[in-house]
């Protein structure tokens, strides 16, 4: 078993923050393609990171699902087109093996 994280911003790079249906676009996205989702939308975590000596913030949110198989090409495809919805360089997908208890 993997859990696989998405993090989003929740604003734009010029400061505009996303619709509440943006993000719940993605959760039933992801509800519909695996066993279940979870959302962590109302209290944002905090990015931070350094580039070319300037840093910069983001307020994020983080989606989670768990899924038997690693599928690399569908999650590629699922963060280019998070990129584009979401006007953004680079957004963070990243997966660990889990265990359930």
């Amino acid at each position: 078993m993997h859990l696989f994280q998405i993090l989003l911003p929740r604003a734009d790079n010029a400061g505009q923050p996303f619709a509440r249906e943006d993000f719940d676009r993605v959760k039933e996205e992801l509800a519909a393609d695996f066993e279940g989702v979870t959302a962590y939308l109302q209290a944002p975590a905090e990015g931070l990171w350094r580039e070319g000596g300037q840093t910069d913030n983001d307020d994020i949110v983080i989606f989670e699902v768990m899924a038997e198989e690693i599928d690399l090409h569908d999650w590629r495809c699922r963060r280019t087109e998070l990129e584009r919805r979401f006007r953004q360089d680079k957004v963070i997908i990243r997966y660990m093996p889990m265990a359930l208890v």
